[in-house]
């Protein structure tokens, strides 16, 4: 995952003329995933080893999990900027799980924060945002039912991360892109331009994320004028202005984020939410 920012990107199915990609609808995205599900075979794969994990729900063959290697490198300026990673994190109370049962299944969580206007934001997400996503999803699911129920609880615990930071009265912010990899299906949630990239077996390389920034979002831009918002740059003595596009109130670069109450109603926490299976 990067922070750095480029041309938004997504699969040739979210582009749109321009080049610039917005949010697909929540709606939409479950409706798509339910028919990747019933296209056996349509995933792409990607190389590497397997350990001999068993995953699956009741009834459900058991799958072989791949092994995941992971490092990160960091350079932050202002300390503003976080991560997180977990490879243990427990599946809860999913259907496959019993009291006798000494397999627990487990998935990995990766996450990059890029604060600004302090840190707070960042902390707080990272330290809170798993939490809230668990616990807006149903218990007693397959593992199946559970993939299938991730995307939307993603949504509910973006909105609820930023609803309980701003009643702190903070006025940082942050992007935030949250990747979950269970078995072979990985799931991204992201507000901002932090940017998530998954280099795939034979080299294709997509996108999963979609950079909120208004100077690349033509979509973004739209719907923050539509919703009363004003979008421009930094003006100068002498009337020139400088800078890349901005949401104002508040002078916001982005148009996606966690925290900054101060900018107002423009700037949203719900997140593009994508997710694949590359086996």
């Amino acid at each position: 995952m990067s922070s750095s920012s480029a041309e938004p990107a997504a699969e040739q199915h979210h582009r749109h003329a321009g080049g610039n990609s917005g949010p697909v609808p929540l709606a939409a995205l479950i409706k798509e995933e339910a028919r990747t599900e019933r296209r056996a075979g349509a995933a792409s794969s990607i190389s590497g080893q397997e350990d001999g994990g068993v995953g699956g729900g009741v009834g459900e063959a058991p799958t072989r999990r791949p092994l995941l290697r992971y490092g990160c490198a960091a350079q932050s300026k202002k300390g503003e900027d976080f991560f997180l990673l977990r490879t243990d994190c427990a599946r809860p109370s999913t259907s496959y799980s019993s009291p006798t049962s000494s397999h627990h299944p487990t998935f990995a969580v990766f996450a990059v924060l890029d604060g600004h206007n302090g840190n707070a934001a960042a902390i707080y997400t990272r330290d809170n945002l798993l939490n809230h996503v668990l616990s807006a999803m149903p218990r007693g699911l397959s593992r199946n039912e559970w993939l299938h129920a991730l995307p939307r609880a993603l949504v509910s615990g973006f909105v609820k991360t930023d609803k309980e930071f701003q009643t702190k009265g903070q006025t940082s912010g942050t992007t935030a892109t949250f990747v979950i990899i269970d078995g072979w299906t990985i799931t991204v949630a992201s507000v901002g331009d932090s940017r998530c990239i998954l280099d795939a077996q034979g080299g294709s390389v997509s996108l999963l994320t979609v950079d909120h920034r208004l100077e690349e979002n033509v979509e973004e831009r739209e719907r923050v004028t539509a919703s009363g918002g004003e979008v421009g740059r930094l003006s100068v003595v002498g009337g020139a202005e400088i800078g890349p596009l901005r949401c104002w109130p508040g002078g916001l670069c982005l148009s996606r984020s966690i925290g900054d109450i101060d900018v107002g109603e423009f700037i949203v926490p719900v997140p593009y939410v994508k997710q694949v299976k590359v086996r």
